[in-house]
């Protein structure tokens, strides 16, 4: 037992950070009982929960929308609010949770205008 500690240690200390990253916030996903975006499916209501990369207003000319790319460490899943401009708390480093529908747009997971919840800033 002793030597899983000491092996997970040296592994901490050597593994890239992103790949960290990753595994951190996989079990952040599954302690909160969301679904891993590597295992959503097209048409399913789904609940994810991870980080935002990015967040992007596009001006469009019928519809402003607010893009924000959400990593959850399985994948990512791009949150689509139509008709905004910001929403207040929704920027790059964000923990979120986000519940709706998924779609596909451009070979890329979708979720439309989702509820969300603003995670606590980490620590």
């Amino acid at each position: 037992m002793a030597g899983q500690g000491l092996k997970g240690l040296l592994r901490r200390l050597t593994a890239p950070e992103e790949e960290l990253e990753a595994e951190d916030l996989q079990r952040t996903c599954e302690q909160t009982g969301a679904t891993p975006v590597g295992k959503c499916s097209r048409g399913k209501p789904v609940t994810v929960s991870g980080r935002l990369r990015s967040v992007q207003y596009c001006p469009r000319s019928n519809l402003p929308t607010l893009e924000a790319e959400l990593f959850d460490g399985s994948g990512t899943v791009l949150l689509v609010w139509i008709g905004r401009r910001s929403i207040v708390g929704i920027e790059p480093g964000r923990a979120v949770r986000a519940t709706g529908r998924l779609a596909v747009r451009d070979e890329r997971k979708v979720i439309y205008n989702p509820e969300y919840e603003l995670e606590p800033a980490s620590k």
